[in-house]
């Protein structure tokens, strides 16, 4: 196989993923540019390769779908796209995959088209949206939490940290449960069930007391729902022992679990807060309460953004703010952890681990399914870039599936958990793995000289070229460098050295 190079989304950063895109209008090609960056955008370049025609069609272009860029000339459509079709097309292995058959899986044993869910929240609280979102590809919708009691939203009730590209890095919400009453989400199953009756219909409750978990339970089975959700973890409530107050009290998991499974035959998932230092408390309890299921994780709770002029938090709200949950890809790590935790705890075998936390590309989902989860949610990315990466997400994960030689995508559930270890003394310690610089993309900024000198071991200094020279007597191969480097120049050597040389 040929070593390809791989193009990142920092090289289309000014890229806007617009709606309705006018470089699809004016590309004389019909080559759907916009559709090519977006799936550049979230990883999915392989996909991308194999869809080019095989004539190189952008060669002889003038580019007008550049011109017409709303940022004219920022995005540079047509080198992207050549460099997929130049660098990227020839190494491919397999040609596009003729279904997506590999995708389809089971929640508890109900079936599912693709392992993708939208989690609960407001892009799943109508049935205009989840019709949608169904119609882009979904596979089902975990439906923002049904409860009894009022709920009265605060405004704005956002705020996130963005990273250098713009994106949304860390979303912070101070949302809470549906506003809408039993009644009118229970006409939104029924609507939803009769016209997508192939989609999953996860119906998310809360409830103050053991007998409104029953009735809620039993009233969503009646109404069309394929599951119950038990949300234990929502961090924004306005009263005590609501949310993420139960997740933290496994007596509290295990009654109310009792309560909402005795009342329904379908399977029940309890949602539990990553507000905890460990999560398997609350998973063994959800299990002795009947629990088919864990989903995980919620949001975390968080300040953000305190402004330095009024010293209040961000979302501000006349004045005041407060603690609210934290969520998008910054979180991935910590939910990574927590998923790893339920699935290798042998109490919680036969558990049912429903992934989410950070997911926004086809890579993300696949670190979740890998470490142990068998079905995915999202949300915070639909937030920011609407239902349609439904389509990078299981295109992606199908080419993979496909390269790979997967027959289904059950085959990848916890095929990582073996590397991983609770604690760090199981790791070999006695060679190490020096860097290695490629000198035909490194441009001489000397970051890596810099961090190496003045957060590493000083092992690294540039020649009259300004070429990074490694001094191996100093080196302890901690690859800092490999992390800041900003050209990517920077890899890993082939053979670990023994520390004793």
């Amino acid at each position: 196989m040929k070593q390809k190079n791989t193009i990142r989304r920092s090289d289309m950063q000014n890229c806007m993923l617009c709606a309705s895109p006018v470089c699809d209008k004016k590309c004389p090609h019909n080559l759907q540019p916009a559709k090519i960056l977006r799936s550049l955008w979230f990883g999915n370049e392989d996909f991308a390769a194999a869809t080019l025609p095989a004539d190189n069609l952008c060669s002889n272009c003038t580019a007008p779908c550049e011109t017409a860029c709303l940022r004219p000339h920022a995005v540079p459509i047509k080198n992207l796209i050549m460099r997929l079709k130049k660098e990227v097309a020839p190494c491919l292995e397999i040609s596009l995959p003729a279904d997506e058959s590999k995708l389809q899986t089971d929640l508890c044993g109900i079936p599912l088209e693709n392992p993708f869910l939208l989690s609960s929240s407001v892009v799943a609280s109508t049935y205009d949206m989840c019709a949608r979102a169904f119609a882009a590809g979904w596979a089902g919708a975990a439906f923002k939490t049904i409860c009894n009691f009022p709920i009265h939203e605060a405004s704005p009730r956002f705020s996130a940290i963005k990273g250098s590209d713009g994106s949304i890095i860390g979303f912070k919400n101070i949302e809470q449960l549906s506003d809408h009453s039993v009644p009118e989400n229970m006409a939104i199953f029924r609507r939803l069930k009769k016209d997508y009756p192939t989609k999953f219909i996860l119906a998310s409750i809360m409830g103050q007391n053991e007998a409104e978990w029953e009735d809620l339970a039993h009233t969503c089975q009646e109404n069309g729902a394929d599951a119950i959700e038990l949300n234990f973890s929502c961090p924004n409530m306005m009263e005590e022992g609501l949310g993420s107050d139960i997740g933290q009290i496994p007596e509290l998991v295990e009654r109310f679990t009792a309560a909402a499974k005795k009342a329904v035959t379908i399977p029940v998932l309890a949602k539990l807060t990553p507000n905890v230092a460990a999560m398997s408390p609350a998973a063994e309890a959800a299990l002795r309460g009947g629990a088919d299921g864990i989903a995980a994780i919620n949001t975390i709770k968080s300040i953000m953004n305190v402004n330095p002029h009024t010293y209040i938090s961000s979302p501000a709200v006349r004045g005041q703010s407060a603690v609210g949950g934290y969520s998008g890809n910054a979180v991935k790590p910590i939910a990574l952890r927590f998923i790893a935790e339920l699935a290798k705890n042998p109490r919680l075998k036969n558990l049912h681990i429903s992934g989410m936390g950070g997911i926004e590309t086809w890579q993300d989902g696949l670190e979740f399914l890998l470490l142990g989860a068998s079905s995915l949610q999202v949300t915070t990315a639909v937030m920011q870039y609407g239902y349609r990466i439904i389509e990078d997400l299981k295109t992606g994960l199908n080419y993979y599936l496909h390269d790979k030689g997967f027959n289904s995508v059950k085959e990848l559930t916890g095929l990582a958990l073996d590397s991983v270890s609770d604690t760090t003394d199981i790791l070999e310690r006695d060679t190490i793995l020096f860097p290695q610089f490629n000198y035909n993309t490194c441009l001489g900024c000397g970051r890596c000289v810099i961090s190496c000198a003045d957060g590493g071991h000083q092992a690294i200094h540039l020649n009259e070229k300004r070429q990074p020279l490694l001094d191996g007597k100093k080196c302890v191969g901690c690859h800092l460098c490999r992390l800041v480097c900003p050209t990517h120049s920077i890899t890993s050597a082939k053979k670990r050295i023994s520390r004793k040389h």
